[in-house]
């Protein structure tokens, strides 16, 4: 890319109008509708469940529980009966392994007789002692051998013992739901034996092979539909079992059955962000070397399907140490199954480790910054490979411009605005830049617009936005003359959207495409009489026209070409992925992300009165849509500091704030000031364009930047998230 776009959103019209159709707004003919019915214990067997006054009720088409189920021939593959160690196969048996499981689906003609019938289930279990607090579980701690789960020794195992100044702290991170603004929700139906899904699906072509295999049917014959989603922040990542229910009512029936989750179920049956309790240990000289650093953590996963993340992935390399000790235990737990979450593993771990590093820092007397530059890894010592391109050194200058770093003082307390206490607090973020093989069909409409197709759907960031930018700086086009056509099956393949992942897997797919294509269209030119003796090297296209580098006056328009030729269209499609040099590299994307806070001692009122986040992505394709990626991410992790807890009473195992006037999330008025910096300088190993991920490491680094700055302005030091009033107020010295 030779610039920065900094085009609209392609899709902004679309969604603000409401012309975009999501999922369950698709219009079906003889639509029918269903609901979950959730169980009301954590652990045991359903003992009986009465459905006679549900199924008799005015409008009920059916009442489906693990008594009538015609089960999908992919169950007998359970590993057993129990299920363990695989999804959840809703309705398998009478076993219910967390609090609102479903154990019943109602199907009726409208929505409010569905609603009515399903108030009349009733249920008698035998109960279970059942486990959901991983404080008190955590004994049960368990290794996984896998990657994630693997232990990671560089050098003197847990080395940081023998340091001269050693720092040894705990912290907690718990439980976090997406709740995005769209509920999970799908349009189920069948063509004979053939599934056909309208759903909120992160991964249109993961969706297929996951419905492929519960029903026992070729991938290729599964049609999914997931052109807009309404956010996801990772729920969406994973064929959840509502979406098996729907099919199953919908195969019994023979008609399209909705299904829509209400807002409560998104707190119980979609994933969340795993409880973690971790573990720091640091070691250092006292002029500030790091000379070992240890990162211990623990998390929640379910009782039937194991989930990690890279919770201690990120210090294995972001900082220069030579002992460098990371374990990883899962506890399983009677809920649903986590399921990443925006900055997956990242984002936790780097709390405790920023938030550590900050630790030490006040113990060695120096400025944290300071600190992390004595300790600034140039090379990545994991893999013990160069970067292939590192610029957090400038992220660090121009946070501490902005922010106003020079008013920061060492000494916590020292700084007030009025009656307000100031603090000044930051976070490095990273997260791995991917590329997964990528298929792109880039075609020539007779009119002489640009047709992209790929598979990959955009949850909002801006995928459609990018793609069309790409497309529009390689054929040499105006934008409005590139439509994107995207999101369902049928298309080439696309990847998943998660991992910051998407601008480097399908925009080198449609960098590659329309390279292709435009040499393609060249070769069909160079046959023209036109250029009849004109050498195809000096042939180029822009604007629609095939021309002579040497001798302007010769030129083709691709309408005419297209036209002489009899061709309606032209169309290439190209399978990009990633080089091999590449894997002699170390390819990440750095983020630090840099707070204010305002804290009122009498209240324990926390104001965020200036976010500054700081980004090294390589090459920044939209200015606009990359700008409200990185003002997101901060939000998120704003709401991970400052609100976010699902809090559980563990005597029950049910959530006690599940809705949105007990759950926090930040608003407008949580943030006073906000500003976003990207370095802006191209990688020259990730992809064509030079570009690194991004919506990831929005995130990763805004928790532990807000406690930091909570310690500056209170000498408070919290370690267990949310920040809330009441863990810093008695401690505050007015």
């Amino acid at each position: 890319m030779s610039k920065t776009s900094n085009i609209n959103r392609v899709d902004g019209f679309a969604k603000v109008t409401g012309s975009a159709t999501y999922s369950a707004e698709y219009k079906t003919d003889g639509v029918v509708y269903a609901c979950l019915v959730g169980s009301t214990i954590a652990k045991g067997r359903i003992k009986t469940i009465d459905t006679k006054k549900a199924e008799w009720a005015p409008g009920v088409l059916a009442v489906i529980t693990h008594l009538n189920v015609d089960k999908p021939t992919g169950y007998q593959k359970a590993k057993d009966k129990r299920n363990f160690g695989q999804p959840l196969q809703i309705f398998k048996d009478d076993s219910v392994l967390y609090y609102d499981q479903p154990i019943a689906l109602v199907i009726a003609d409208t929505f409010e007789r569905m609603q009515y019938a399903a108030s009349l289930i009733k249920a008698d279990y035998f109960k279970e002692e059942h486990s959901t607090d991983l404080q008190k579980a955590a004994d049960k701690e368990r290794k996984i051998d896998t990657d994630k789960g693997n232990d990671y020794h560089r050098g003197e195992h847990d080395g940081y013992k023998n340091a001269e100044v050693v720092l040894e702290t705990e912290y907690t991170i718990p439980t976090e739901v997406h709740n995005p603004m769209e509920l999970a929700n799908i349009i189920a139906k069948w063509e004979g034996n053939n599934p056909i899904l309208y759903t909120k699906s992160q991964g249109v072509e993961g969706t297929r092979r996951s419905i492929a295999g519960v029903f026992d049917v070729p991938a290729e014959n599964v049609e999914v539909h997931s052109e807009y989603i309404g956010g996801a922040f990772g729920m969406g990542l994973h064929t959840w079992p509502y979406e098996i229910a729907a099919l199953i009512g919908s195969k019994k029936l023979n008609r399209p059955v909705k299904l829509v989750l209400h807002r409560e179920q998104m707190f119980t049956n979609v994933g969340f962000r795993p409880y973690t309790i971790q573990k720091m240990g640091l070691g250092a000289t006292k002029a500030g070397k790091l000379t070992g650093l240890t990162h211990e953590a623990v998390a929640m996963t379910s009782s039937y399907e194991d989930f990690m993340e890279g919770t201690v992935n990120m210090s294995r390399f972001i900082y220069d140490c030579s002992n460098v000790s990371t374990r990883y235990r899962i506890v399983p737990l009677d809920t649903c199954t986590p399921i990443w979450m925006r900055g997956p593993g990242e984002a936790t771990g780097s709390f405790a480790l920023e938030s550590a590093m900050d630790e030490m820092a006040y113990k060695l007397n120096l400025d944290p910054i300071e600190f992390r530059k004595l300790n600034y890894a140039e090379k990545d010592l994991e893999q013990n490979k160069p970067w292939s391109s590192k610029f957090l050194l400038e992220c660090y200058e121009a946070g501490m411009e902005r922010i106003g770093w020079k008013n920061r003082k060492n000494e916590p307390g020292l700084v007030k605005e009025g009656n307000w206490f100031v603090g000044y607090g930051m976070g490095t973020g990273t997260f791995g830049c991917y590329r997964s093989p990528t298929s792109v069909k880039a075609k020539f409409l007779a009119n002489g617009d640009l047709v992209l197709q790929c598979s990959v759907n955009d949850m909002g960031p801006g995928t459609a936005t990018m793609m069309t930018a790409i497309g529009a700086e390689v054929i040499g086009l105006p934008a409005e003359n590139v439509i994107i056509e995207m999101g369902k099956s049928g298309l080439p393949k696309g990847p998943t959207q998660g991992g910051s992942a998407t601008t480097s897997s399908v925009g080198s797919a449609v960098h590659d495409a329309c390279n292709l294509l435009l040499s393609k269209v060249i070769e069909l030119a160079s046959k023209n009489p036109v250029f009849k003796g004109i050498p195809l090297s000096d042939l180029a296209f822009e604007n629609g026209v095939v021309y002579s580098k040497k001798d302007k006056s010769k030129t083709v328009a691709l309408t005419s070409l297209l036209s002489s030729n009899k061709l309606e269209d032209f169309e290439v499609e190209n399978l990009s992925k990633a080089a091999e040099e590449a894997k002699k590299y170390s390819i990440y994307s750095f983020s630090v992300h840099f707070v204010k806070v305002l804290v009122n001692p009498n209240l324990g009122k926390i104001r965020l009165a200036h976010v500054v986040s700081c980004a090294d992505i390589g090459t920044v394709i939209n200015q606009k849509t990359s700008a409200g990626q990185m003002y997101g991410g901060a939000v998120g992790g704003i709401g991970m500091g400052l609100m976010e807890s699902l809090e559980i009473d563990h005597r029950f195992g049910r959530p006690i704030n599940n809705n949105f006037a007990d759950y926090h999330v930040p608003v407008n008025a949580d943030i006073e000031k906000q500003e976003v910096f990207f370095v802006n300088k191209k990688d020259p190993i990730s992809n064509p364009m030079g570009t690194k991920g991004l919506g990831e490491t929005a995130l990763v680094g805004m928790a532990p930047a807000i406690a930091n700055a909570v310690f500056n302005a209170t000498g408070k030091r919290v370690r267990d998230l949310p920040i809330t009033l009441d863990k810093i107020i008695e401690t505050v010295k007015v």
